[in-house]
């Protein structure tokens, strides 16, 4: 017999597997557009610019975008997870309350809930792993250490959202969490430029993102520049954020299954 959370797990799966062909595909397609166009297209003109090595630490612009995207596409796939399927759960489709009406604690279900944002957001991260291990500039075995950085970064930025999502009646708040925090994360921390590029003022507020640490520690990775030092900290802020989104969950869930 299966642990609590893994069966929450595989109701999730269950779903999932309706519609796993067009999302896996997307996880190869979509990082593959986005490399020919800006890793290839804009990356060319980048490449030919004066000082742009120095800018970069002497590496193309595909070797510095690309490892970004393993970050930014589990990102996006926790986000959206992290969202209108928590409140189907709660207010629609009730699946939370017809789990909680079964030997399964809350406790169990938000256990079941991380693992399913660990494995989407593990599926698309390979799905761009393996795209990057077709160029020369970012096949490396630092890519399965991305993957695993990926998936902590999506737990970072998932779990939070859970534990938000959880005491919500409406999703009105959804489309301006994906507009005004998560699209200026993607934007903003580092995936397509260096963060010291920015207004001093602007910095500190891509430093104290997840993404950021994430990006930092899936480029690291993938172009083998990262430091035990810096390693650590990214990891322990990214957990930081994971074990903080996990333990609002357990509260939010027990009151919200309670009512």
């Amino acid at each position: 017999m299966s642990a609590p959370p893994v069966r929450v797990w595989e109701s999730s799966l269950t779903v999932y597997r309706r519609v796993w062909v067009s999302n896996v595909l997307g996880s190869f397609v979509q990082p593959l557009l986005y490399l020919i166009g800006m890793g290839l297209g804009v990356g060319a003109l980048i490449d030919h610019g004066a000082g742009q090595s120095a800018a970069l630490g002497g590496v193309s612009y595909l070797a510095f975008f690309a490892p970004a995207l393993i970050a930014t596409t589990a990102m996006f796939a926790t986000a959206g997870e992290g969202m209108w399927p928590v409140m189907d759960g709660f207010m629609w489709s009730n699946a939370y309350r017809a789990m909680a009406a079964t030997p399964l604690r809350p406790v169990d279900i938000v256990n079941g809930q991380a693992l399913w944002m660990a494995t989407r957001a593990g599926i698309s991260a390979t799905g761009v792993a393996v795209v990057l291990a077709f160029f020369d500039d970012t096949r490396s075995w630092g890519l399965v250490i991305a993957v695993a950085a990926a998936i902590l970064t999506g737990l970072a930025l998932g779990l939070p959202l859970v534990a938000w999502s959880s005491t919500r009646h409406v999703d009105q708040s959804f489309p301006a969490i994906m507009r005004f925090a998560v699209t200026p994360m993607f934007l903003f921390a580092g995936a397509f430029y260096p963060v010291d590029q920015l207004p001093g003022w602007l910095r500190p507020a891509a430093y104290v993102t997840p993404l950021w640490h994430g990006v930092e520690l899936c480029r690291g990775a993938v172009l083998d520049t990262l430091t035990i030092g810096a390693a650590l900290a990214h990891v322990a802020v990214l957990c930081a954020f994971a074990i903080g989104g996990w333990s609002i969950c357990r509260v939010t869930f027990a009151r919200r299954l309670a009512q």
